[in-house]
């Protein structure tokens, strides 16, 4: 991206988007466009006329800063190019808006604090890897200042609403993407969420919210909030969308300390093959606040989870209160102080008065307060388990309530507590998370509930909360009032089936021939070595150059490789493009497991140099370019 960014001013307020666009899609969702793609219309088009229809009502309070339109169309035709040398873009001319809180090269990140912004000099991770797949960024968007919040309040830039009614709040804190979204000016949206600010502004505005298992998706290049819990979310108008995009986004990033090397399977859409239980609070535990409508609401998504198969258990609800209780009550808020201290410290007039007031708070904690809270959170998580073992998947209202601007600014602390009700325990106690309409109040107002799973169960709750969405009467897609297609586009996904696969040179991540996995929807599982007995050579004349991996018995082995998830029916096109000497063969790696992996047959090895005691291709690199 280029450095000419269009950063819009505070005072440059107005009214909400328009619901529906006119391009004579038939919904906003990724079958949709594909559809379209296929047919006569120009991506081109679309996101003219996204453009046109943000010129029109004005950027303001959805967007803090846009990439300007030629940039957008610029982005458009590179893909283009590419999809026409051959490449496959899952995500083809796709446009999608991302929080202020994460990083795009060349556009100021805000985190909501306009005296915070800072140009970063590298792209988010998980944003690199969905522009490579051909997304197109259309801008940054507003939130809760520092992601401090679950209303979408806290902000210079203007307050969103629900798409629904302007008087009532989006939710937060990533209120602008949520609205984004809803409104249809974008197909899908990244957001963050550390106490549910990737499932409150969901519910709020009738689309779904996935919050991947904590590390799922590399936080590298997003501004903290709490680093150790911090997610990336999605927010989109489909289950089957949204885990796409997560298929995309999620990876080992070897350089975040906080990324996970998930389990091979962890994004599949399959659900439990003996059928599900589900677990509910007791009524007593449940608190709607005094929202009849609410409660009602949830009463029938009960019985619909029923009618699908599911078995309901009641479960003792305390030990995840108690840890919701300890987010913003325990030291976790002195977590937030430590991702902007030195900010805070020096310019404290510069922060959002709610915001700093919260923020501050953690510097009354100390280390004993640190370590007993751990203690209380093991307990917890301990209690838990024994709840979990009851259930395979938990259903919850995403919020009890929903409340007005008006009454959220009269009492910004306790009703902002009540909205995290049922989703602050989830991240400190490593659980993925999924929200989903639920139907409408009387006064038009959307309900919305979450399926909660443990960690790496992502595929198997969005597959189940994609049953539960599309059982809904009337559902729709946003604010458009588009129907939701009753025919479910998860579950038959060819990732589906994925051949793990090691790759030692240039195939690794950051090399040449990495694209050749990435185009093809590969997700980087995790960084290993291989057993005794490999050697590793620099071959001769290869372009662009590569070693060749050999299992002759005498080697010391310990090379480093990377264990790649290739979808099944992608992966003869990918060994179609291995030229010899090399090949694909069967790999032990130093855990004992075999693996299929690149080898290289010995011919190949006269006038090679042996490099086995670098330990893998990136160290023999880095000695050569010194």
């Amino acid at each position: 991206m280029t450095k000419s960014a269009n950063l819009l001013r505070a005072d440059d307020a107005a009214p909400a988007v328009e619901r529906l666009d006119q391009t004579g899609l038939e919904a906003f969702d990724l079958a949709s466009l594909r559809k379209a793609y296929a047919g006569r219309l120009d991506p081109a088009t679309v996101l003219d006329n996204i453009y046109d229809r943000i010129e029109t009502t004005g950027a303001r309070p959805v967007w803090i800063s846009l990439v300007p339109r030629e940039e957008a169309q610029a982005l458009l035709a590179a893909a283009k190019e590419r999809q026409a040398a051959g490449e496959r873009l899952p995500l083809f001319g796709v446009p999608f808006a991302l929080k202020d809180n994460i990083d795009l090269s060349g556009f100021p990140t805000t985190a909501g604090c306009p005296d915070f912004a800072f140009e970063p000099n590298e792209t988010a991770f998980a944003v690199e890897r969905l522009i490579a797949a051909g997304a197109i960024p259309i801008g940054k968007t507003n939130l809760d200042q520092f992601a401090t919040g679950l209303v979408g309040m806290r902000s210079p830039y203007g307050i969103p609403s629900c798409v629904f009614d302007p008087c009532y709040v989006s939710g937060g804190s990533s209120s602008g993407s949520a609205i984004a979204v809803a409104s249809g000016l974008v197909a899908f949206a990244l957001g963050t969420d550390t106490a549910g600010s990737g499932r409150v502004p969901a519910s709020f505005n009738n689309i779904v919210g996935l919050k991947p298992t904590k590390g799922l998706i590399s936080t590298a290049g997003v501004v903290p909030a709490c680093k150790t819990q911090d997610c990336i979310s999605v927010f989109a108008n489909t289950v089957g969308d949204a885990l796409e995009v997560v298929r995309v986004a999620a990876g080992f990033n070897p350089e975040d300390s906080f990324s996970k090397a998930a389990p091979p399977r962890a994004l599949l859409a399959k659900e439990w093959t003996q059928g599900f239980r589900f677990g509910v609070p007791s009524a007593e535990a449940l608190s709607f606040f005094g929202d009849e409508a609410a409660a009602e609401l949830f009463r029938q998504s009960v019985e619909r989870l029923e009618a699908i198969g599911g078995t309901k258990v009641e479960i003792d609800y305390a030990p995840f209160a108690q840890t919701a209780q300890l987010l913003y009550k325990g030291p976790w808020v002195a977590e937030r102080l430590a991702a902007i201290q030195g900010f805070i410290s020096t310019r404290p007039e510069a922060v959002h008065p709610v915001v700093r007031e919260i923020i501050l708070s953690g510097s009354s904690m100390t280390a004993v307060d640190a370590f007993e809270a751990q203690y209380k959170l093991a307990e917890y998580c301990r209690l838990a388990e024994q709840q979990w073992a009851k259930m395979d998947v938990m259903l919850l209202p995403t919020a009890g309530t929903i409340y007005t601007i008006e009454k959220l600014l009269a009492d910004p602390f306790t009703l902002n507590s009540n909205l995290g009700f049922y989703t602050n325990f989830v991240n400190l106690m490593d659980l993925c998370a999924l929200a989903v309409p639920a139907g409408f109040r009387l006064n038009g107002l959307p309900f919305g509930v979450t399926l909660v799973g443990r960690a790496f169960e992502d595929g198997a709750v969005a597959a189940l909360g994609d049953r539960l969405h599309r059982a809904l009467e009337g559902a729709t897609m946003g604010g458009s009032g588009r129907p939701l297609a009753q025919e479910s586009a998860i579950g038959t996904s060819p990732d589906d089936e994925l051949i793990s696969l090691a790759v030692v040179g240039a195939h690794l991540s950051g090399q040449p021939l990495n694209k050749q996995l990435t185009e093809r929807g590969a997700i980087l599982r995790k960084t290993t070595r291989t057993a005794e007995g490999y050697s590793l050579y620099a071959l001769q004349g290869t372009v662009p150059p590569k070693p060749g991996l050999v299992r002759d018995g005498r080697g010391r082995g310990a090379i480093e490789v990377e264990v790649w998830d290739v979808p099944a029916d992608r992966f003869g096109t990918f060994v179609a493009e291995i030229p010899g000497p090399l090949g694909i063969g069967t790999l032990v790696l130093e855990d004992g497991s075999s693996i299929k992996g690149f080898l290289c047959e010995a011919y190949a090895l006269d006038g090679a140099t042996d490099i086995t005691g670098t330990g893998g291709w990136r160290n023999y690199l880095r000695g050569t370019s010194q």
